[in-house]
């Protein structure tokens, strides 16, 4: 038996079966060392105060970013240079490739989102500098470019969740999804800071724009598996991101203090500031809603609808437990229980709204994939941009 011919067929299949994976994790990549450099930052402010525009959690912020769109403009330009040498052009890469700007460019839907939200974040960093250069010191996270730079990353995320939907059929395109959507959870508990704007008391309107993200987005996991596991996986990662970044978060902002001769606030509380914004029985509720899914299935109740009860249910449950998971971090004695009941109740219809949308954000993940026997697509028949 000739064993080097035989190592050769399987290297050259292992290659084939795993199409796109190095620009994929690049992009994923660059996306969880954004969200090291924010976890980082959130608690350099918290423990130490405000900052200048270049400091190391920044920089991991823009780093990140730009892995992503290096990577991104790198597959747009290789397959750009495929479809003009007349080359097949693999739609499980980033997606079926999209003209942009008439046809000087072909990029694959996914790829082409991501690498938007790096442009993107680029121009609103220019726009923090700036901010910073006129009003100095950053003291509260919720400024116009903050804003900007965290929905630009957000994009680029959705964008790398994109990508690895196209993958679909491989086992690391489905945990690449899983991740992405837990990345992007971990994001809106920031993100969501921008609500603190809306006064509607008694409901905290932070803890039911938390609890809607983290329904839609666990039930996207759901709708794009179609089978059990989608929303407890992706709740799953997230509890190992937050377990991480709890004791990474205060431990970074200590080191650096110590490196850069800075002190510490007397007053921190030592809770990790990310961390504690995300939801702690996401998990729990991930398996709430796998049980209402699996019902549905023996039933045959409509997976649409049932998506619409559970997300209420699920966003219900994480509002109720929100403003209770408060109390527990920062050891408060007193709870508010119209508080509670209100921000379960709004969180609650907005989740609706949340499992409404998230199944069919799931559906259209799905979409990304070749049909089967496409795999060699050669490009033609391309949407404008």
């Amino acid at each position: 038996m000739d064993l080097t011919a035989s190592g050769a067929r399987v290297a050259v299949t292992t290659r084939r079966a795993r199409p796109g994976l190095v620009p994929a994790s690049t992009v994923l990549g660059g996306s969880v060392i954004s969200m090291v450099g924010l976890t980082w930052d959130v608690q350099w402010h918290s423990d130490v105060g405000p900052d200048t525009f270049f400091t190391l959690p920044h920089l991991f912020l823009y780093a990140g970013s730009a892995i992503v769109g290096l990577a991104s403009l790198a597959v747009v330009l290789l397959t750009t240079a495929a479809q003009r040498a007349g080359r097949p052009v693999d739609p499980r890469i980033g997606g079926r490739a999209v003209n942009v700007f008439g046809r000087t460019f072909a990029a694959p839907a996914g790829y082409l989102v991501s690498g938007v939200g790096a442009a993107a974040f680029l121009l609103y960093g220019l726009w923090d500098q700036w901010w910073h250069g006129l009003y100095g010191f950053d003291a509260v996270i919720d400024s116009p470019p903050h804003i900007g730079l965290l929905l630009s990353i957000t994009l680029s995320i959705i964008g790398t969740t994109m990508v690895f939907a196209a993958a679909r059929e491989h086992r690391w395109g489905r945990i690449g999804v899983f991740g992405s959507l837990a990345v992007l959870i971990a994001f809106s508990s920031i993100t969501v800071l921008g609500l603190q704007q809306v006064n509607i008391e008694p409901v905290s309107a932070t803890s039911a724009g938390t609890a809607m993200l983290a329904v839609l987005l666990i039930t996207a996991g759901a709708g794009f598996l179609r089978r059990p596991g989608g929303a407890v996986v992706t709740a799953a990662i997230l509890a190992v991101v937050q377990a991480l970044f709890w004791w990474f978060s205060p431990w970074a902002a200590r080191a650096y203090t110590d490196l850069v001769g800075l002190p510490v606030r007397d007053y921190v509380t030592g809770v990790p500031e990310m961390p504690a914004l995300m939801p702690m029985l996401l998990l729990p509720v991930a398996v709430v809603l796998e049980v209402l899914f699996v019902l549905s299935r023996r039933q045959s109740w409509q997976p649409g609808r049932v998506s619409v009860v559970a997300g209420g249910v699920g966003g219900l449950l994480i509002g109720l437990s929100m403003p209770l998971q408060d109390v527990w971090i920062y050891s408060l004695r007193v709870v508010d229980l119209p508080t509670v009941l209100a921000t379960g109740a709004v969180a609650g219809a907005l989740g609706l709204l949340g499992g409404f949308a998230g199944w069919r954000f799931g559906g259209m993940l799905r979409l990304l994939a070749p049909a089967s026997g496409n795999s060699g697509d050669s490009g033609k028949g391309n949407a404008d941009a």
